[in-house]
């Protein structure tokens, strides 16, 4: 069938049959699908959406378009998680090697920051030696000898879906939710997965600033995955201030090493990052209940067995044999720290969570361009929290900076995000809803 008919069906508001899906994605990852059609393709989905069939028909093709991984051959269950992005999101760092030494298999395969999130892959490579993007010989060697790895998307895994989202990225189609659901969910089922937990994220640090809109993302993400096949469930999870208290690269990688070895657990990063780990726990059957998960969990972390499987996992992957105990001698640190000051006294109400993570783009630890080079050294430590009460002069927050001038454009927009106020704000929940298939 020609991809303009496709597209004129869709334009004109009609269903797609998935054979018509299949064609068009099959044309996308050829290249008989001119950019122009995928684009007019991507803008009729925008305007007149996807049922849910229509959406799986679209998530398997684009499934198809490449290598599909098999895990078959491992002595256990294969699972993973997926964020939809935040500000101080590091919890992949802490989650995979958790839910692995719990005894699940984790194939954990990461992207890059866009626009004011940062990307699991970008804080990976902050690791001197670390192969973010291996082999696939390398990729399972490390997963069936640590039980996870997390890496980069090769080139042979959803390539439909690459080129896809790089045509909406410049064609404002981005927020459409069937084409958000199929982009995700169309790597994890490459990825060769048995379960997968999602962690939606809601607020001013999201992508999804609204309820509404978090809640039919997800609904949209679990019934997809569940009509392809895979067993799902997705929490919807806080993100009205940075999730931990460091916000770059390196800063977070310190931040998770901190957080494995029992230095420093943010209270917040800690409640999200358990939440997960006993879904993804129960998802792939190791555990009968969540509480019996969360119990589970918390033990594996406090026994430094979830430190002990990062640490596998990293010098596998081509990085230090004693990074978990020496993270200072590899990460590498900026030339100028200046700490952010409270010019009043009261409690922190609300952070801009968005201008955080802009200003950590700003200091060079994330893109404005696909080609920028990021600088891992700079970022933003010691953020305090909604709720910590502040005098004047009191540090909100430390910035890294390559030069004293970027550090002081970086501090007058951390400042500008915090608001403080008289009183005590309320504790917002940091998981607010679980969502599961219906029916």
């Amino acid at each position: 069938m020609l991809p303009q008919e496709i597209i004129r069906h869709k334009r004109d508001g009609h269903r797609l049959a998935p054979h018509e899906i299949a064609a068009f994605i099959d044309g996308v990852t050829s290249g008989t699908v001119t950019d122009g059609q995928v684009a007019a393709f991507a803008m009729a989905v925008f305007f007149n959406g996807m049922n849910r069939d229509e959406a799986v028909a679209m998530t398997l093709a684009m499934r198809d378009s490449g290598d599909v991984l098999d895990w078959s051959d491992l002595p256990g269950p294969v699972t993973d998680k997926h964020s939809t992005g935040g500000v101080g999101d590091n919890v992949s760092l802490m989650l995979a090697p958790i839910v692995a030494a719990c005894g699940a298999y984790v194939p954990m395969i990461s992207g890059r920051g866009l626009g004011h999130t940062g990307g699991t892959l970008d804080k990976m490579d902050a690791i001197p030696g670390y192969i973010s993007q291996p082999d696939i010989t390398l990729f399972r060697k490390a997963v069936l000898e640590t039980g996870c790895a997390i890496i980069g998307q090769t080139a042979d895994l959803a390539p439909a879906d690459r080129r896809l989202y790089a045509i909406r990225d410049v064609t404002g189609t981005v927020e459409s939710v069937p084409l958000i659901t199929a982009s995700i969910l169309s790597k994890k089922l490459a990825a060769g997965l048995q379960s997968l937990v999602l962690d939606v994220k809601v607020g001013n640090g999201a992508f999804m600033e609204k309820s509404r809109d978090a809640t039919a993302l997800a609904n949209s993400l679990v019934e997809v995955a569940s009509g392809a096949g895979l067993k799902v469930s997705a929490l919807i999870t806080g993100m009205n201030e940075p999730l931990a208290s460091a916000a770059g690269n390196a800063v977070e990688v310190r931040n998770a090493v901190d957080f494995l070895t029992g230095r420093l657990r943010d209270r917040r990063l800690e409640d999200v990052t358990l939440a997960l780990a006993a879904e993804m726990l129960q998802s792939a059957g190791l555990v009968s209940s969540n509480q019996d998960g969360m119990r589970r969990a918390t033990e594996t972390l406090a026994s430094g067995r979830a430190a002990a499987t990062f640490a596998r996992m990293v010098t596998v992957l081509g990085g230090p044999a004693d990074f978990i105990e020496k993270p200072e001698k590899y990460l590498s640190e900026a030339a100028t720290e200046i700490a952010v000051k409270a010019t009043s006294e009261g409690f922190v109400t609300g952070i801009a969570t968005r201008d955080i993570g802009l200003a950590v783009v700003g200091l060079g630890g994330g893109r404005t361009r696909p080609d920028d080079r990021i600088d891992p050294s700079v970022g933003i430590t010691r953020l305090l929290p909604i709720g910590a009460e502040v005098r004047a002069g009191d540090a909100l927050a430390l910035i890294h900076a390559r030069s004293p001038s970027d550090a002081e454009t970086a501090a007058a927009t951390v400042l500008s995000a915090y608001a403080i106020g008289a009183s005590k704000p309320a504790a917002d929940k940091s998981v607010i809803r679980r969502i599961l298939p219906r029916g």
